[in-house]
């Protein structure tokens, strides 16, 4: 399998969490360029529910698809 099939987390995500101390969740936002009221629109909540779902350690499964499928990422 060659590097192209992988399922790998880009260095900036990385960079982003670890560097910058925010959250994966916030992390993957930054890296499409979108702020936390793009990503509402997308996936059809507020603004301040981006934001407390970015806060918390471990997000609702549901919220990590909704989140994956906007980037087009997600299956």
């Amino acid at each position: 399998m060659n590097a192209m099939n992988t399922r790998a987390v880009p260095n900036e995500v990385v960079n982003l969490a670890f560097e910058q101390g925010i959250s994966p969740m916030a992390a993957w936002r930054e890296h499409f360029g979108l702020t936390q009221a793009d990503l509402a629109q997308r996936i059809g909540i507020t603004q301040a529910a981006v934001a407390q779902m970015e806060r918390v350690k471990q997000p609702r499964r549901a919220t990590l698809k909704k989140s994956s499928r906007s980037y087009g990422i997600g299956d």
